[in-house]
C-alpha cells in the first residue's frame, strides 16, 4: 500500500510531520469508462479526420489538438474559413470566416471521466436524470436516443456549427441543412455525416468489426460516429500521472513550492473551493469578471458581442456572466486563459482572476491572442460595449478579491505547474495517426 504524503515525508527523512494540506481523492481506474482497443482506434482515425467538416478541411483535432494542450493555441478559434493550424491560424482570403468562434477552444483532458458531469462553458449539455436520455441538450424532445454517454452527446455540436465546422450558408450540405434547422431525422444533417462515412469501405469494414449491430446489416448512424469519437477522447486523453496525482496517491511528496502553492490553493487564496476534487472543477458556474472579447453568443439573426453564459442557457439572472469552472488540468499547457481567451499569459489571468472584475477597465487586446479576420481591420473592440462590461463587473463582485503578493502568486503558479502531465507534453497517449480513411490530409 503506498504511503499518505505525511508518512512519505517522514519516509524521506524530512523534518514535516504531516501534510499542512489534506489532498483529495485520487483518480482510479474506476473513475473512466474503458472500451475495446478496435472502438478507440476507430475513434481516433474519425477525430482526425475532416471528413466530417461540411467543406472536408476541418477535423476535430483541428481546434483540439495534442500540440497545443488539446486546445488551438488561440484565443477565440477560426473555424471554416480559416487556414493554417494553431496560433499560425489565419483567414483564407479566398474564403474569409463569417466570425470569429466565440468562445476559447475548452481542453479536452479528463473530460471522459464519470465527474465529468456539465459539458461546454455554459453547461448547455449536462447530466439530467429526468431525461429520457439521462442528459439535456439544445435540441431537447429532438434528441435522438443512442448516444452511450454526455461526452458522446457533446461531440454532435461542434459539427452542427456553421462557424466551427459545419461551413458557410450552402457551402455544401451540411452547412445548408443545419442553416435550415435540419438536424435529425433520415435527411438532417447527422444523416448527411453518417452517408459521408458509410460511403468509405475502410470505415464500414470497421464499424462492422466494432458494432455487431452493424456486421448484422443496420446501417451506419451518426450516434456510432459520435460513441466512437468519445470512446477515444476517453482513453487518449486520460491525464492522472502528474506529479500532483502522486501526491494525491501518496506516492511522492510536491516540490517544496508547489507544496507551498498548494497550502495557498487550498487555504487562503480559496482556488481549491471551486476547483475541487480531483478533476479540480466543481462542475458548477461562477461569475469571475473574465473580459468579454469576440462575437459572443448569438443567434444567426443577431448581431452583438455579448455574452452571459450561463444565464443563456437556464434564463436566471443571477446566472449572469457566470461559466462553468474549468478544470486546471495541464492548464499550463492550455493557454490563452477565460471563458473568451482573454489573457495569453497564465500569470496575468492569475492576477486578475484573484480580483474578479479587477481587469476590465483597463483591457486591451494586446493581452489576448487573436490572429487578424481581415487585413488591417479590427473586427473587435472591447471598450465599445463588448460583452456589457459595467454588468460583468458587478456580477463578479458577488466573490471577494483575494490580496496575494507575486511570491505567494508564483508559488499558486508553481503548484499548476504540478498538474502539468508528461502524457500530456507528449501530447496524450496514441500518436497522431499517419493518415485516415477519407485519405484528407491530417493535421499534424
Amino acid at each position: 500500500m503506498p504511503l499518505r504524503p505525511a508518512l512519505l515525508s517522514l519516509a524521506l527523512g524530512t523534518a514535516a510531520l504531516a501534510d499542512p494540506v489534506a489532498p483529495p481523492a485520487p483518480l482510479t481506474d474506476a473513475d473512466f469508462p474503458t472500451f475495446p482497443t478496435e472502438e478507440v482506434e476507430l475513434g481516433r482515425l474519425l477525430f482526425w479526420d475532416a471528413e466530417l467538416s461540411g467543406n472536408r478541411n476541418i477535423a476535430c483535432a483541428s481546434c483540439h489538438h495534442p500540440r497545443f494542450g488539446t486546445s488551438d493555441g488561440l484565443s477565440l478559434g477560426m473555424g471554416e474559413g480559416g487556414i493554417g493550424l494553431g496560433p499560425d491560424r489565419r483567414a483564407n482570403p479566398d474564403n474569409l470566416p463569417e466570425q470569429r468562434i466565440p468562445r476559447n477552444a475548452p481542453a479536452l483532458w479528463n473530460v471522459g471521466a464519470r465527474g465529468f458531469t456539465v459539458m461546454f462553458a455554459d453547461g448547455r449539455i449536462e447530466q439530467d436524470a429526468t431525461r429520457p436520455s439521462g442528459f439535456r441538450t439544445p435540441l431537447e424532445d429532438e434528441m435522438v436516443s443512442g448516444f452511450a454517454s454526455l461526452l458522446s452527446a457533446q461531440t454532435m455540436f461542434p459539427v452542427l456549427s456553421n462557424d466551427e465546422m459545419a461551413g458557410h450558408y450552402e457551402e455544401n450540405e451540411i452547412s445548408t441543412l443545419v442553416r435550415q434547422g435540419r438536424i435529425t431525422g433520415d435527411h438532417g444533417a447527422w444523416a448527411a455525416i453518417a452517408a459521408r462515412i458509410s460511403a468509405i469501405p475502410a470505415y464500414v469494414d470497421r464499424f462492422r468489426a466494432v458494432y455487431p449491430e452493424i456486421a448484422a446489416g443496420r446501417p451506419i448512424a451518426f450516434t456510432d460516429i459520435s460513441n466512437a469519437v468519445a470512446a477515444y477522447m476517453t482513453f487518449d486523453f486520460r491525464s492522472d500521472s502528474a506529479p500532483v496525482d502522486a501526491w494525491m496517491r501518496g506516492e511522492a511528496p510536491l516540490a517544496p513550492d508547489a507544496m507551498a502553492g498548494a497550502e495557498l490553493f487550498y487555504g487562503k487564496a480559496g482556488c481549491g473551493t471551486c476547483h475541487s476534487g480531483a478533476l479540480f472543477t466543481d462542475m458548477k458556474f461562477h461569475a469571475m469578471g473574465d473580459p468579454q472579447i469576440g462575437p459572443g453568443k448569438a443567434e444567426r439573426f443577431e448581431s452583438h458581442q455579448h455574452d452571459t453564459g450561463r444565464m443563456r442557457v437556464s434564463n436566471n439572472p443571477n446566472d449572469a456572466y457566470a461559466f462553468r469552472t474549468p478544470s486546471l488540468r495541464n492548464v499550463t499547457l492550455t493557454g490563452p486563459w477565460g471563458h473568451a481567451g482573454a489573457f495569453a499569459s497564465l500569470p496575468d489571468y492569475l492576477r486578475q482572476h484573484i480580483a474578479p472584475g479587477s481587469a476590465i477597465a483597463g483591457y486591451t487586446l494586446k493581452a489576448a491572442l487573436l490572429p487578424a479576420m481581415k487585413t488591417g481591420k479590427p473586427d473587435l473592440n472591447p471598450a465599445d460595449g463588448a460583452g456589457d462590461f459595467a454588468a460583468i463587473t458587478v456580477a463578479a463582485s458577488r466573490t471577494p478579491a483575494v490580496a496575494l503578493s507575486d511570491s505567494e502568486l508564483a508559488q499558486i503558479l508553481a503548484f499548476l505547474q504540478s498538474l502539468e502531465d508528461p502524457v500530456a507534453r507528449a501530447g496524450g497517449r496514441m500518436p497522431i495517426p499517419d493518415s485516415v480513411p477519407s485519405g484528407l490530409p491530417v493535421d499534424r
